[in-house]
């Protein structure tokens, strides 16, 4: 069964309602924190969403590599990336985190 996801006008659309403002104003307030969002990132390496994540900027080092159709030797070349790490609130409320288990001494001492 396929799910659908949002997609940009219907994020839209919940913010102007969540917001009270007008479809336009919302769509205003995305582009303003994405273009934001890309700029901080550029500029000091991370961005912050709070409750939500943070896109950080990573710097990967030169590294060997193998070419999958030949099998050669390849260098990779050392480059900037922008990643996402999920804050932990968020990760939480949509997938619960699994009680921890109680070790074997705990489990004795209960005994």
């Amino acid at each position: 069964m396929a799910t659908q996801r949002m997609t940009q006008t219907a994020l839209v659309r919940a913010l102007a309602e969540a917001g009270e403002i007008t479809n336009k104003q919302a769509r205003t307030v995305l582009d303003t924190l994405s273009g934001l969002a890309v700029s901080e990132v550029k500029k000091n390496g991370l961005f912050v969403l709070p409750g939500i994540g943070r896109l950080v900027r990573v710097d990967r080092k030169a590294r060997m590599g193998r070419n999958p159709s030949t099998g050669e030797s390849i260098k990779i070349p050392a480059k900037k990336v922008v990643k996402f790490r999920v804050a932990k609130a968020a990760k939480d409320a949509i997938v619960p985190a699994k009680p921890a288990k109680a070790s074997k001494a705990a489990k004795k001492a209960k005994e």
